[in-house]
């Protein structure tokens, strides 16, 4: 792909110093064959180890990714060619015989640090053992040298052969390159190539070629927008272009691409924007291979952070200098899917004047022209929407718009000739067309469409339509955010939320949000709420709040769009408070009455808070595969539940303790087959905070299990229950009382890998805990689930009674995990008497580690604290835990110098700064002792005023 000729390879190697080296080497008197092999390695290898230190510091010097691959290349060549000299020279005089060729990558002149070596040795017809000898010696020192090799020892019919049926030798043939040796074995087999394999089988490769694109494409994501992308293979990848680049050469019969641009395949322009975006991922690959040591491919969080440093970006407000290189980055990615559809265009058009003969094996290419009902401007192309003429958008620039609106409603697929035309119309999408009624009109039809919304904005996102239509979405189209929560770029989360959206709106997928596709149908402001959840997150990468900023946003464009003054502040209203539902479900207690008044008077209405549920529900599952499950659900169902009972008025007025009377009234009831003893012994175990919050059904499960484990006589057991629907495992502990009890058991859960999700504390009136600790789901299968969780409840029992020690067992799990060193989180612990009428709320947010969780209880134990309930939650990299305390007497830390004292102790083993003993477990947790059978007199967790 030669089009940078103002490469200067001097100073990278002296040429004629290391031949001299390497004739010296192979020249010593009574030397083997393997002495020889290692002399040359030797000399061979510090010159390659140097060239490469040189051609480093080049590329941070002057950051030329093209430059920096063309001088590996230019070196490797050096390299191969002094080498097969001395073996012709010194060993095997045959090996002039012998064609080397480069091929593959290595073949277009380009090489990254990692690159494998793809090399074809071309023989003459009539070769001998020799000559293989000769092959044989080189691949040795080129191996020995470090490099991988991939090779292939043909003759030049065999070849042929081969290309006729294989379309991946046929491709690394079309990009072979001249190295040394027999010149004329490597001309023969371009000619014979050119004219046997190539001739009259444009069609068929070109097919080949992007249906093993799509292929790639879907086994990478089929996005181009994932916050690790792959460089190389990933959609917007290098490997994309240097696909156009091989079907250019084949199709076109070109050697050098710029010839595409007279060929008027490319305008000048677009040729530029090839260079470009050719270049810069080539940097950035360079980079990555250099500063891994190795040829990693994915541009991950653990390396974006020095890879932007390299490139020399910096922060900016609002976005960090990681975040600016890989909005450029996915610039690119995007760059070089429009070269895309304009290069399949100008293929297609070409491949339309082929004569008959062809058009069997291209009949996808050739033209069928109908009109489209209700459109002068549009016409349909065999499924596909295209211009009536050249001059459609240039008429009427709304016609820009009014294309993708015709496409929706008639169902049709776009011709890359018409996005092409409409990429290269962009700058006539002006105030005058944003302001247009008409257009405006058009945007909100597609968007709230009953058919495909997501795909109407992903294309028009896709040819540049989104950012130039609504310049504030321009503002976040490529943008990342760099955290593992989030996996797409914000305007891909953006379109995805509209697909989730859609999908609720069509009443799909009740299995994962059944509450949420009941309440759409009777949703009076639908197209609102299609207005919100595309513009939810429009103000990411701001200095100030983006539900804030986004909000403000929302007030300009709503009347834009054509809603009125209700609907806007409605949307205003949504985008504002985005977030608010999450936080509460996965964050606060939902049995405390304080969090339910509190989000009710956020939600004010019914209707607002069907909408807010639905949004919610599309936000969180445009986050990434894997981040909503079961759980999430039920707890925003919960949340939804208890919330519409006090804004109905259904909430009840009856008091705590009618209702827990009432509530062991009834556990007595449903033990109608126990005798007259048990039914009063168990009803009367637990306390109002258990009775008013765990459903009956449970009640009466507990019961059993309590009444087993005594009956067995053991001091300590734990039953296990899965939830497929819900994606969480259920374990509940029954173990005498103990301060530091729920840091054991999340010790425990962190020594056995498992992820707590919550955490049900109850306190039984004799004295024993009663907890309920809810984990991650990690098997589909219930059996599986179920031998895990049996696992983690040895476990747990197991380091109950002393039978392990937990540092050990935290330390093993946690030797083979690599540290997370990619993000930094500011520890913060946050101490609230406002948000509970009974409970201080702590929160802490911090960096996630294993046994963390452990560390942090642990601690709020030393300190005296009584835990009653506890919310785990993670972001990604980040958690952000709950627990309701009180002090040991019930009541709430009302003391500033004690609540200073809690943060400060809570940020010093987040930060890891307490000493390597407490950091593996507090004293008093690091060999408990076996629990005693029963301590019936023990202090409960709860005291029984607050109770």
């Amino acid at each position: 792909m030669a089009y940078d000729d103002s490469i200067d390879f001097s100073g990278i190697l002296d040429v004629a110093q290391l031949r001299k080296e390497c004739r010296a080497a192979a020249s010593g008197s009574g030397q083997t064959v393997l002495e020889m092999r290692a002399a040359l390695l030797a000399v061979l290898r510090a010159a390659s180890v140097e060239g490469r230190k040189r051609t480093r510091a080049l590329l941070d010097e002057d950051g030329g990714g093209l430059a920096c691959a063309r001088r590996l290349s230019w070196l490797q060549d050096q390299l191969i060619q002094i080498l097969h000299e001395v073996v012709a020279e010194r060993l095997h005089p045959e090996a002039m015989e012998v064609a080397v060729a480069a091929v593959g990558g290595y073949g277009r002149d380009t090489l990254a640090p990692g690159s494998d070596i793809d090399l074809l040795f071309l023989l003459p017809s009539k070769n001998s053992e020799a000559m293989r000898k000769a092959i044989e010696f080189l691949l040795y020192v080129l191996w020995d040298m470090g490099f991988k090799v991939g090779h292939a020892t043909r003759t030049v019919e065999e070849c042929i052969q081969l290309a006729k049926t294989d379309i991946t030798i046929r491709t690394a043939i079309l990009e072979s390159r001249y190295i040394c040796g027999e010149e004329a074995l490597v001309s023969e087999l371009e000619k014979r190539f050119d004219n046997e394999i190539v001739a009259g089988t444009g069609a068929e490769f070109v097919a080949a070629k992007l249906a093993e694109r799509d292929q790639r494409h879907q086994k990478a994501g089929d996005t181009r927008y994932l916050v690790e992308p792959n460089v190389k293979e990933g959609k917007g990848g290098l490997r994309d272009l240097q696909t156009l680049f091989w079907i250019a050469k084949y199709y076109y019969r070109i050697r050098d691409a710029r010839e595409l641009v007279k060929l008027g395949v490319l305008s000048r322009h677009e040729w530029k924007v090839f260079q470009k975006s050719d270049d810069f991922l080539w940097a950035v690959r360079c980079h990555m291979h250099f500063l891994t040591g190795k040829a990693e491919e994915r541009l991950s969080f653990d390396i974006q952070r020095e890879i932007a440093e390299s490139l020399g970006y910096h922060t900016r407000p609002g976005l960090a200098a990681v975040e600016r290189f890989m909005k450029h980055y996915f610039l690119v990615a995007k760059d070089v899917g429009d070269l895309t559809r304009i290069f399949c265009a100008a293929l297609e058009d070409e491949q339309a004047k082929e004569a008959p003969g062809l058009k069997r094996v291209i009949s996808r290419f050739t033209k069928r022209v109908h009109k489209i009902p209700g459109t002068v401007e549009f016409v349909q192309d065999r499924g596909r929407i295209t211009l009536a003429d050249p001059d459609v958008f240039k008429r009427d620039p709304i016609n820009i718009i009014r294309f993708f609106h015709v496409a929706d409603i008639n169902g049709l697929e776009f011709h890359p000739d018409a996005l092409k035309r409409v990429t290269r119309s962009l700058s006539l999408i002006n105030d005058d067309v944003r302001n247009n009624d008409e257009a405006n009109r058009l945007f909100i039809s597609m968007l709230t469409s009953r058919r495909e919304p997501a795909l109407m904005l992903r294309r028009m996102n896709e040819a540049g339509v989104l950012r130039r239509f609504i310049p504030d979405f321009g503002r976040i189209v490529s943008m990342m955010q760099f955290n593992m929560y989030h996996h797409y770029t914000v305007d891909e989360h953006l379109i995805r939320s509209v697909e989730a959206l859609s999908e609720v709106d069509k009443g799909q997928a009740a299995d994962i949000h059944p509450l949420a596709n009941k309440l759409m149908p009777s949703v009076e402001e639908r197209e609102a709420l299609y207005v919100a959840v595309l513009l939810h997150d429009i103000a990411k990468g701001r200095q100030e709040d983006h539900s804030v900023a986004g909000a403000r946003i929302a007030r300009k464009l709503c009347p834009r769009f054509g809603l009125n003054a209700k609907q806007t502040e409605l949307v205003v209203w949504l985008i504002e408070e985005h977030l608010i539902m999450s936080m509460t479900a996965q964050t606060r207690d939902l049995h405390d009455r304080k969090t339910i008044t509190d989000f009710a008077e956020k939600a004010q209405s019914m209707d607002r808070l069907k909408l807010l549920l639905i949004l919610t529900i599309c936000d969180i599952r445009a986050v990434g595969p894997g981040v909503w499950n079961g759980w999430k659900g039920q707890l925003l169902r919960t949340l939804y539940y208890e919330t519409e009972l006090l804004l109905s008025g259904g909430f009840s007025e009856v008091s705590r303790k009618e209702r827990a009377k009432q509530a062991e009234e009834e556990l007595f009831t449903a033990l109608a087959d126990w005798s007259q003893k048990d039914r009063r012994v168990y009803s009367r175990l637990h306390y109002q905070p258990y009775l008013l919050s765990v459903d009956l059904e449970d009640q009466v499960r507990h019961a059993q299990f309590i009444r087993d484990t005594d009956r067995a006589g053991h001091a300590l057991a734990t039953m296990v229950r899965t939830h497929s629907f819900h994606a969480i495992t259920e374990i509940t502990v029954l173990a005498p009382d103990h301060p530091r009890l729920l840091s054991i058991i999340a010790g425990a859960c962190a020594a056995a890998g498992a992820n707590i999700a919550d955490a049900q504390i109850y306190t039984t009136s004799d004295g024993r805990a009663l907890d309920t600790i809810l984990i991650n789901r990690e098997f589909t299968t219930d059996e599986d689930e179920m031998r895990r969780a049996a696992t983690i409840g040895r476990m747990i029992e197991d380091v109950l009674s002393g039978k392990k020690r937990l540092p050990e067992v935290i330390a093993t799990r946690a030797k083979g995990k690599k540290r997370n060193k990619a993000f930094e989180i500011p520890p913060s612990v946050v101490l609230s008497n406002g948000l509970s009428n009974k409970f201080t709320v702590v929160e802490v947010e911090c960096l996630d580690r294993p046994g963390l969780l452990a560390e942090i209880t642990a601690v709020l134990a030393d300190l005296s604290l009584d835990i009653h309930s506890a919310r785990i939650t993670t972001f990604g990299e980040k958690v952000i835990d709950t627990f309701y305390v009180t002090d040991l007497l019930g009541s709430k830390i009302t003391n500033e110098n004690r609540q200073g004292n809690i943060m400060a102790r809570l940020k010093a083993v987040m930060a890891e700064q307490e000493d390597e003993l407490r950091r593996g477990m507090p004293s008093g947790m690091i060999a408990p002792a076996p629990m005693p059978a029963r301590r019936a007199q023990q202090t409960p967790r709860r005291s029984k005023a607050e109770a």
